[in-house]
């Protein structure tokens, strides 16, 4: 069951960091560079703020979550109040994760970097699919 994950074997945060670290060293040149503009952050869940915000109840069903604005919706006029970023929540990913025996970890977690790298370039389906080829 997903919140059986045995927490004593699962990475700890600095382990999950490193494992984005190395997702986004994987991306290719042209993504790479441009997702070093936003901000990554790591934490076991999203805040309550967050969740209400997203209209969630359980915290386990978020587990990834890009706040900023889109690089199509964006304008030079805009004026940011904080940087575009990125939260992967690790708890929910390790839920998943043990839904999908199969599935090594580290893939999930590049899975879910993309997903929301794609909210922040506002990719396509078939520019995401150049990159996550989730399916195979």
């Amino acid at each position: 069951m997903a919140d059986d994950v045995d927490l004593r074997s699962a990475p700890d945060l600095a382990a999950f960091e490193a494992m984005v670290v190395a997702a986004l060293e994987l991306l290719p040149d042209e993504f790479r560079s441009a997702a070093a503009d936003v901000a990554i952050r790591v934490e076991d869940f999203a805040s309550e703020q967050m969740l209400a915000d997203m209209e969630i109840t359980d915290p386990l069903e978020l587990s990834g979550l890009y706040d900023g604005i889109p690089l199509t919706e964006k304008s030079t006029m805009d004026q940011p109040d904080r940087p575009d970023t990125i939260w992967l929540f690790r708890r929910p990913i390790l839920a998943e994760w043990a839904e999908r025996v199969t599935e090594p970890l580290e893939r999930l977690v590049a899975h879910v970097l993309v997903h929301e790298l794609a909210h922040h370039f506002g990719w396509s389906d078939d520019d995401i699919a150049a990159i996550d080829r989730w399916w195979e």
